[in-house]
Parts: structure tokens; sequence; C-alpha cells
């Protein structure tokens, strides 16, 4: 079978671009990005943009706008987020049977997270992104949390007999393990108008290093120095430590050590609910559950059997049996403290 986005040429991503009154030169440039496509475009005029082709079928136009007034509303309050265009009276066309949008091009490097000033800053800027996040829900788009992140996914997968049956048992019972005690954490088992014992507000949702990027005090004069944050495409209704985790790394103490500047900063403008710490490794144990239904869901795109030749596998599945089991022992230790 052919899939959706083998029909997206180069000659069909400038005709797209023609239709907003973008003309190419020809000069086409595929950046990273699994879920959609994703190019940088040469214009004539000797500019270059970025033009986003959204996966059929995955977000209903209605989430695909909330994402862009999201973004909208994000630099209307000076936060350096980078969001759509407004061509011809929108920020989101069709053409060729694919909803597309197109950004102004941003450079920059990733941010330096051994650096407790770079965490300070971006800190801060989390705070600014949660306070806009805050002042109302989204309507459309989803909420990270068990239903969406652990119990569909274990249900779709097993439904699609995706996991082998030698490791089949070991991985239901450690996924069935780790909703229990997930199903514990209010927050994480509540609707999207936030019915726990914990705050959820509109995020990020996917702010891991390569969605931050470091720009130099010259480079981006209208930006201006610091982090700017790209690819809104998962934001979703959760609480505000997912926009923290993703950013941890290495042993307990540099952990402990990043989380320090970063909540730091963070409360130059926001009070940190220290109860949502708790939280950290409950929400790494449902994305890694997510990620194993995400990779199968999308196995039909050619892209993804090139790039993850592991997944399937017997031995795949026997990594996450281990990794499950891995966290089921972080969800029993005492979390981080600030």
């Amino acid at each position: 079978m052919t899939h959706a986005f083998e029909t997206l040429t180069p000659d069909l991503v400038l005709d797209a671009l023609e239709t907003v009154g973008l003309r190419g030169d020809g000069r086409l440039t595929a950046l990273s990005s699994y879920e959609n496509r994703v190019y940088q475009v040469q214009l004539e005029d000797g500019t270059s943009v970025v033009a986003k082709f959204y996966r059929p079928e995955r977000w209903s136009q209605a989430q695909i706008l909330e994402e862009h007034a999201f973004a909208a509303e994000l630099m209307d309050f000076e936060v350096p987020a980078i969001g759509p265009m407004v061509l011809n009276g929108a920020t989101l066309h069709q053409f060729g049977g694919f909803a597309f949008s197109v950004s102004p091009r941003r450079g920059g490097r990733p941010p330096e997270l051994d650096d407790a000033e770079v965490l300070e800053w971006i800190g801060r800027f989390l705070a600014r992104i949660h306070t806009v996040g805050a002042r109302k829900p989204f309507v459309t788009r989803p909420a990270l949390n068990l239903q969406t992140f652990a119990e569909e996914p274990m249900q779709w997968l097993l439904g699609h007999d995706m996991v082998p049956l030698d490791v089949q048992s070991a991985w239901t019972r450690g996924v069935e393990k780790a909703i229990a005690v997930i199903r514990t954490y209010d927050t994480l088992n509540a609707d999207t108008k936030g019915n726990g014992d914990i705050r959820v507000l509109r995020l990020h949702g996917d702010c891991h290093p390569g969605n931050i990027l470091w720009t130099p005090a010259d480079a981006a004069p209208d930006l201006g120095p610091g982090p700017h944050f790209v690819d809104l495409d998962d934001a979703r209704t959760g609480p505000a430590i997912q926009d923290f985790w993703m950013l941890l790394s290495g042993d307990r103490q540099q952990r402990q050590r990043q989380l320090g500047a970063l909540v730091d900063g963070y409360e130059q403008f926001r009070e940190f609910d220290r109860t949502e710490l708790a939280l950290i490794e409950p929400l790494r144990t449902l994305r890694l559950i997510h990620y194993s239904a995400w990779l199968a869901r999308r196995w039909t795109d050619p892209t993804f059997p090139a790039n993850f030749p592991w997944f399937g596998s017997s031995d795949y599945w026997q990594g996450q049996v281990q990794m499950l089991e891995e966290q089921l022992e972080a969800m029993e230790e005492a979390p981080l403290i600030v």
C-alpha cells in the first residue's frame, strides 16, 4: 500500500506554497520530523520559511487550529515560541490532500543543559508558557493521562497482535502493574478539566532539548537571546511538571541539580507546586508505554522501518519489560526535591 506521505513530492510542496503567495526557488531541505513532514524552503526573494505538512488523520482541523491559537497567544505575551504565519488570512491551509502551515525559519543550537544559567533561563520561559497556558483550557486537544498514554495504547497493541507471544504475558503484566501504580495519582487519572489533586493546564507537551533552540544575542533580534521553543504539535492538557522532566538527565544528583536550576528560574515568574515532583517517574512510564504504540501505529510509513529497524523484535519487547521493571522500582523511590 502507498502511504499518504509518499505522494508528498517536492513539486507538491512548492505548488502548495504558491497557493499562499510564497514562491520557492526550488531548494528544499527536509528537516528532522517523523510524525509530520517538515521542509525548509528557500524563496525567490532570498528568505526562507519552514513548511509543515501534517500527518493525515492524526489531528482534526479544530485541534490543529487550537495549537495555532495557543502559539499565537504565547507570542502575543512575548514568549519566544515559533508559531505559524498568517497567510491569506489563515494559519492552516489545504493542498493536495494535506493540511499545512508555514512558519518563519529560526536558527539556533541545542541548549547547554549542564549550565545552570541556561537551565534557569529556560525555567523562566517555562513559567511564562504556563502562565499563558493556565489562562484558559484546551477545548478539543486531548489530555495527557492514564487512559490516553497507557490504557488505550496497551489495548491497541494487544488487539493488533504487535507484542510477540513469547514476551506478551510478561509485557502485559508489567504494563498492568504500572497502570495500577499510576492510577493512584489522581491528576494522571483525571479528565481534561483537571479533576485531580494537582492543577492541569495547557502545556508545550513535548519539551525535550530538541524542541528548544538557543539563540545567540546577535542572531535573531526579534526573538532576543536565549531559548525559543518550537514544535507545539504535542501540546496537551496536563501537569506543569510534564514540561520539566524531559530536560533532566544523568544520575540522581545531576537531575537534582538540573531541576533546582529550572525551578529557580521558574519561580521568578510563577509558583512551582512541589507536589508535582512525585509525577516525574509516572510520566516517564506513561511515555515509555505510549512510545511503543506510537511506533507500531506508524509502521506503514516507510520512514519508520528505515529509522527504527530494531522495533518489533522479541529483543525489543524484552527490553521494554526490563524498562517497565526499572520504572516500577523508580516509582517506589522518593521523588526529587527542590
